[in-house]
């Protein structure tokens, strides 16, 4: 039954980490993590596994009456309550396994997964030219890269245009009485493709004494089966197909252009006197793994961190989350910054993205008058706006509602989200990132 157990607790180890993962974007705890990895949180710290022992125990159970117990190491003697100097209680000490590492990339697969998102990047800035497959045609070229097959088939579509029943027209020629004109004349009546100057020589080989064979066309047609072209390449093949220079089409190579897939994310957040300890924590939860999923989608990725109340200043992220300020509240001009700072990142080389939060609490006509015209202004694949209020909305926190109004509900590059507690940060991100997915397709 040990065996068996430990192989159970394997299976449960993959669902767990989803589960982890779903804990991580709600609570946002990182553990600690390098820029280059992230920690998440896991639950199963204590993963099954075997151990041999060099030493000679005489067995390879140590359990109580010989009998080891589930998952114990093989030739290890079982703990035992105060081993670890404490009295049979859990020890409150970290371990190895506390945290799971996951690389951002790594992350965004998850996220990708768990969410149901099918975000994609483009790349802006070219960094490279290769040649790709042989699939565009140039007139000219050499020899060892002339598309054989489409000449063969140009030249195949015009033997089948152009050929016809020779032996029947021959039939015609011998009809009592006629003409080469007539005979010529019935031909394009038929549209077949053939030249005056064919019908005259045919009509002159045609011995003397066949001459008259038939009384008229019509008993010709009665008895003389007509074959189409398809029927006659079927019986003898295919002897000649007329090629011509035109026909000729030369293989070279699509030319890829590799593109570097950038993004700058300019993360603004309130620090006015409003933006409480709750609040703040909420927009780290909601920003946090935002950061870490577009770290993982694209290749090279750089974070601008803005800090306002009525005036705006860049920060670094260390302080982002945790600043607090006395001030009023003036959300436009963290965008006049954003602006500034962004002709750094040009929209034609770089993928831009405008996240926003705060209590929604804004000077007077600010939203209207100013910010929502810089956010028309400002390219961005997606402008977003977060809503902090965990006791609910203060008769004067309008910006969202006013950027709601504006861009509508179903806009393609614009995202609002009404964070109130840690159980609406799944739903916002969602929101945010797949307002951007859709805007990508």
């Amino acid at each position: 039954m040990g065996l068996r157990d430990d192989l159970e607790r394997f299976r449960e180890v993959g669902e767990q980490r989803r589960e982890d993962l779903a804990d991580f974007i709600q609570y946002g705890d990182l553990g600690g993590g390098r820029p280059d990895q992230i920690n998440i949180p896991v639950k199963i710290i204590s993963l099954p596994e075997f151990e041999y022992d060099q030493r000679d125990q005489g067995g390879v159970g140590q359990g109580e009456d010989g009998t080891p117990d589930t998952g114990q190491p093989v030739g290890q003697p079982q703990p035992q309550p105060g081993d670890d100097g404490e009295d049979g209680e859990p020890g409150e000490e970290g371990s190895d396994h506390e945290y799971y590492e996951m690389d951002p990339e790594e992350f965004a697969e998850e996220l990708d997964e768990e969410l149901g998102l099918d975000l994609e990047p483009k790349g802006k800035r070219v960094i490279e030219e290769k040649e790709g497959p042989f699939t565009d045609l140039t007139r000219t070229g050499p020899d060892s890269t002339l598309d054989f097959e489409r000449m063969f088939k140009e030249g195949l579509k015009r033997k089948l245009a152009m050929d016809f029943d020779e032996d029947f027209l021959r039939e015609l020629c011998k009809v009592e009485g006629i003409t080469p004109r007539k005979v010529f004349e019935w031909a394009r009546g038929e549209n077949l493709p053939v030249s005056m100057a064919w019908v005259e020589e045919a009509y002159d080989d045609i011995p003397a004494d066949e001459r008259g064979t038939w009384r008229s066309i019509a008993e010709v047609e009665a008895n003389v089966e007509r074959e189409s072209v398809q029927q006659q390449i079927r019986r003898e093949g295919i002897k000649h197909v007329p090629f011509r220079r035109e026909d000729e089409r030369y293989r070279y190579p699509e030319i890829i252009e590799e593109k570097e897939k950038n993004v700058v994310v300019v993360n603004i957040r309130d620090v006015s006197g409003s933006m409480r300890e709750k609040k703040r924590e909420l927009v780290e939860r909601t920003f946090t793994p935002l950061d870490w999923y577009l770290q993982g989608k694209y290749d090279n990725a750089e974070f601008v961190y803005i800090a306002h109340d009525a005036e705006a200043w860049e920060v670094e992220r260390d302080d982002f989350f945790g600043i607090r300020s006395g001030g009023g509240t003036k959300i436009s001009s963290a965008y006049e910054l954003a602006a500034e700072l962004l002709e750094e990142y040009p929209w034609s080389d770089w993928n831009r993205y405008v996240f926003a939060a705060g209590d929604s609490e804004n000077s007077s006509n600010d939203t209207e008058e100013r910010v929502i015209p810089m956010m028309d202004q400002i390219p961005a694949n997606l402008h977003a706006y977060v809503e902090t209020q965990p006791s609910g909305n203060a008769i004067n926190a309008t910006h969202a509602e006013e950027l709601e109004r504006h861009f509508g509900t179903d806009a393609d590059d614009v995202a609002i989200a009404y964070v109130n507690d840690a159980d609406d940060v799944t739903d916002a991100i969602y929101e945010i990132l797949s307002t951007e997915s859709e805007s990508d397709e």
